[in-house]
């Protein structure tokens, strides 16, 4: 075997850098969210897979997705108990496992097709890089939809490479940061200290990760929001009378009245029952908007026939919902479940609490708010690419966010969130209102910036001239061709890398074999 694929590790002291990796990597999410812990921590990943074979290096994956999942998801243990976080969590981690193995294959048969430095500091660091980045987009789409939330590329949203967001999006970003820290590995075990040109490309790498600009879009004047966070009883299991949460949020906007605002917020979960088919609530959304003077964006769960949707809606005084979004991402085992008949053998308890079923929606995450275009995802539908960059493309100058972190109160969950809402106001170039119906809400710029607040748990408004901007970024134009040539490009180098060494190998291994056989015919002749 090469040298440079040979373990660097003992079997024992790769798991225990790998689960020392994924505890350290929980730190650089919020709340916490120190971003340069996820460098020492994909290293502490990475050292362990280097020359292991197949089952050895699901144990190290595990180890490091186990240590990661088990820590970061703690709160979906918040109101249903243990299982749920068992359950994902180690789902998260046997993926974490499984994708372990080709980051290992790389290491072992890169060196075994090429012996070149250049190759191994290059080109081995880009495709271990590819296939990290692969295996997010995998977690993050299967099953059932997939949970792109642990992503390496959201860790940064606070440090000098967010703004690369904007040119490569989080998987770009992803990439980047894993082969710095591949990159490193390399030309530290192949002691290339003495020679200064083999630097130059992760010195390369590292100041595109660092000193890159954000992409620039173009200011397009200010639309003037009130947002309100009503901090109502809207978890699960809160106890309420009906309409409870409708009144939280209509004292909460009280204070609106009489200010001159373009449009009226309010967050995921906000109304008890469905605007669009109960006359009661329909009457009181009318009189708020005649009373502000200015549309409403509302959210609720909807019903059509037989369906039912969890809704974003544009409400106009004496015209109702005039454009309505259902959220695309449902949460599995949230909102619905999954292959329902089979769980429900499993945990009754736990799945019969799920009564309603909601319906992924098909409409375009855009409304057109008097000429703006208003850009749309509620809660879980941040966290997918496909929803922000269909905004973004469909006319987007702004983005507001719906969400409800009631379920997760005390926790983490609503920063990580709103660390996701961050990463997209870089990315995209536009503004967000992220508003909860309890907190944290912010108004954040192009930048990351926040520039308005309302803390957790608490009842109030924000009322904020926020910016619209218009361009689309190279993130959201290229977005999914650089996911497919960095994910299943690496896959398709991979598998390529694997038939070339084992067609040479095949080839020396043959080579002795003919030489025995050569000489054992010339010694018959001379006999």
């Amino acid at each position: 075997m090469p040298v440079a694929s040979r373990p660097l590790l003992p079997l024992w002291a790769a798991v225990a850098t790998s689960v020392a990796g994924g505890l350290l990597l929980t730190t650089a999410f919020p709340a916490l969210g120190w971003w340069p812990m996820a460098f020492p921590s994909v290293v502490l990943a990475l050292v362990g897979l280097v020359g292991r074979r197949v089952w050895s290096s699901m144990l190290v994956g595990f180890a490091f997705g186990a240590a990661f999942f088990f820590v970061n998801l703690f709160f979906t243990a918040r109101y249903l108990g243990p299982v749920p976080w068992i359950a994902l969590s180690m789902l998260e981690a046997l993926l974490t496992a499984a994708f372990a193995v080709p980051i290992s294959l790389a290491y072992r048969w890169m060196p075994r097709v090429t012996r070149g430095a250049a190759s191994l500091l290059l080109l081995l660091p880009a495709l271990v890089a590819g296939l990290w980045t692969l295996r997010e987009q995998i977690v993050g789409s299967w099953p059932y939809g997939g949970f792109p939330w642990g992503r390496i590329g959201v860790t940064q949203v606070s440090g000098p490479a967010a703004g690369l967001a904007s040119w490569v999006g989080m998987s770009g970003l992803t990439f980047l940061v894993v082969l710095l820290c591949a990159m490193a590995i390399e030309f530290v075990r192949l002691g290339r200290f003495r020679v200064r040109l083999t630097a130059v490309p992760a010195l390369i790498v590292a100041a595109v990760l660092f000193l890159v600009p954000a992409f620039p879009t173009t200011a397009a004047g200010v639309l003037r929001v009130g947002a309100v966070q009503g901090n109502g009883p809207a978890g699960y299991f809160d106890e309420r009378e009906p309409n409870a949460v409708l009144e939280a949020q209509l004292a909460a906007s009280e204070p609106l009245q009489g200010e001159k605002i373009d449009v009226m917020l309010w967050p995921e979960g906000g109304i008890d029952s469905d605007p669009t088919s109960n006359r009661a609530t329909a009457f009181v959304l009318d009189r708020l908007a005649e009373g502000i003077d200015a549309p409403l964006i509302v959210a609720a769960a909807t019903g059509r026939g037989d369906l039912f949707y969890n809704s974003s809606i544009l409400w106009r005084a004496g015209e109702g919902a005039v454009q309505t979004y259902d959220k695309r991402h449902p949460v599995p085992f949230g909102e619905y479940v999954p292959d329902r008949s089979f769980w429900e053998k499993l945990s009754p308890d736990l799945i019969g609490l799920i009564g309603r079923e909601y319906t992924p929606g098909t409409a375009s995450p855009v409304f057109d708010l008097n000429g703006v275009g208003v850009g749309l995802a509620i809660c879980f539908d941040v966290i997918y690419d496909d929803v922000i960059w269909d905004g973004a493309a469909g006319g987007a100058e702004v983005y507001m966010f719906q969400t409800n972190n009631a379920d997760f109160r005390g926790t983490d969950e609503n920063l990580q969130q709103l660390a996701f809402a961050r990463m997209r106001a870089i990315e995209t170039g536009r503004s967000v209102v992220n508003l909860s119906t309890v907190g944290t809400s912010q108004v954040i710029t192009a930048d990351g910036a926040a520039i308005d607040g309302l803390t957790e748990d608490v009842t109030g408004h924000m009322i904020t001239d926020v910016p619209l901007r218009t361009g689309l970024t190279p993130a959201v134009v290229a977005g999914p061709w650089i996911k497919i040539v960095l994910g299943w490009g690496s896959l398709a180098a991979l598998v390529l890398l694997g038939v070339t060494q084992a067609v040479r190998r095949r080839r020396e291994d043959a080579g002795p074999r003919g030489d025995r056989r050569l000489r054992t015919r010339a010694l018959g002749v001379r006999r």
